[in-house]
């Protein structure tokens, strides 16, 4: 079965660091894009960062500076580095698997809540 286990989030306060987790099994993780997304409570679901199965990355212009993905083919896990966050970056985040980054996503995982607070 395809699974993608997101984890990591919690209760921060601004100006506080997290690092989610998004562990991949079930499919060729080596042949994916994985993104994450996030989803805050009355907003539509935006894409937050990704990294390409050759590893080029891209972010959210809001995220740029802040926040780093990475991949550890090892461990078929990718990372979101979370710093200095923002009240604005409360959400649920998702990651997911497409074939390349900004296409249609093939594979969700659930997701998992981030909260900042002022």
């Amino acid at each position: 079965d395809v699974q993608l286990q997101a984890s990591g989030g919690g209760l921060v306060q601004a100006g506080g660091s997290l690092r989610l987790s998004c562990a991949a099994s079930g499919f060729s993780f080596d042949a994916y894009a994985i993104g994450w997304f996030r989803q805050a409570p009355g907003k539509r679901r935006e894409g937050v960062s990704c990294i390409s199965s050759d590893g080029k990355t891209n972010y959210r212009d809001s995220v740029k500076g802040r926040f780093t993905i990475s991949s550890d083919s090892a461990k078929n896990t990718v990372y979101l580095q979370m710093n200095s966050l923002k009240p604005e970056d409360t959400a649920v985040y998702y990651c997911s698997a497409a074939s390349v980054c900004g296409a249609r996503v093939d594979y969700w995982g659930q997701g998992t809540q981030v909260t900042v607070s002022s």
